[in-house]
Formats: C-alpha cells, structure tokens, sequence
C-alpha cells in the first residue's frame, strides 16, 4: 500500500509518471479520489489527503493548483497511455498523467 500512496503522490507532484500498467491501472482511482477530496475543498478532505499523501507540499499542491482545474469536471482526471514492453523483463509499461 505504501508503494501505492508514493505512485499517487509523485503523480501529483509531477504530473505524470512512468510505471507498469497493472500498478498505473491500480493508481489511477486512488488518484482521482484524493483530487475528489481536493475539490472539497474543507478541513475534513484536507486531513484525509493528508492521511494518504506522503508530502506535505503536494497536498497543498493538490488544494491549492490541481483541484481548481478539475473544478468544472465531473472524473476522469487522469490519462493511462500505453507505452510497450520494457527492454529487461518484457513488463508491460504506462504513462499515467493528469488530463489538462
């Protein structure tokens, strides 16, 4: 779960990542939830996010930039491209980035 909650992180901070799919896949809605919360707006979502989110800075990212983006959409925050094999294991790779 803590692999989890760095993906997510590290999405929001940079805004996008390169990973395996099933781990992009398995992100994406834990992803698009602390953006919900974002969006709430309050002290309740703020301290969820914060229960999540691995960094201080990102969460304030996340309520401060991201969330008023997303303000008009209703989901889909987030985008999985697919990218190939990797060279060493043949491990499917995704690109999962913040749909702008």
């Amino acid at each position: 779960m803590m692999m989890y909650r760095t993906l997510v992180t590290d999405l929001l901070r940079h805004g996008h990542i390169k990973t395996t799919e099933p781990k992009a896949k398995e992100i994406r809605s834990m992803a698009e939830q602390m953006i919900t919360l974002g969006k709430r707006g309050d002290l309740h979502a703020r301290r969820q996010a914060l229960g999540f989110i691995t960094d201080e800075g990102v969460v304030h990212k996340l309520f401060a930039e991201i969330a008023p983006r997303f303000a008009a959409r209703q989901g889909g925050y987030t985008r999985i491209l697919k990218l190939g094999p990797r060279m060493g294991d043949a491990a499917p790779m995704a690109q999962i980035e913040l749909v702008s």
